[in-house]
């Protein structure tokens, strides 16, 4: 009888953004609601997504993230009232920082998500997680 090796599945690590007021809000309520995350997911929690400088992400994959996903208030939403709209131009100039380091644009995702929207937090980061996970995991060149 021959064994045969095992295969371990490709786990991505993925670095969450949450912004305080109402991404955070929305993973909480999913916690509550008992609604289940995929494993690697980190979350760092953030005053506002418009904070989030694109040092932080650089560095996440520095660190070893496969995956960044920001999570903002919706447009109109933002509690510091246009937050939201400045993570949304960082994240477009982002997606054109990393392509010259081959990091694909589907491994820095950014969405939208209210504090009532549990099952949307759970379902975004699924979504990434699947879709980072498709690509491997992230070989940065030197």
């Amino acid at each position: 009888m021959t064994s045969q090796p095992l295969t371990v599945e490709f786990e991505p690590r993925i670095l969450v953004f949450l912004c305080n007021w109402c991404s955070y809000a929305g993973a909480d309520k999913a916690g509550v609601a008992q609604l289940t995350c995929p494993p690697g997911v980190r979350t760092i929690k953030v005053m506002c997504s418009g904070r989030i400088d694109p040092q932080f992400v650089l560095e996440a994959y520095r660190q070893g993230a496969d995956g960044v996903v920001i999570l903002a208030c919706h447009p109109g939403d933002c509690h510091y009232k246009e937050g939201n709209y400045h993570a949304a131009k960082r994240h477009r100039l982002l997606l054109r920082l990393l392509q010259p380091f081959g990091i694909e644009a589907v491994r820095c995702q950014m969405d939208y998500v209210s504090a009532g929207q549990g099952d949307k937090f759970v379902r975004v980061l699924t979504e990434a997680v699947e879709a980072v996970r498709l690509l491997g995991p992230l070989r940065l060149s030197a």
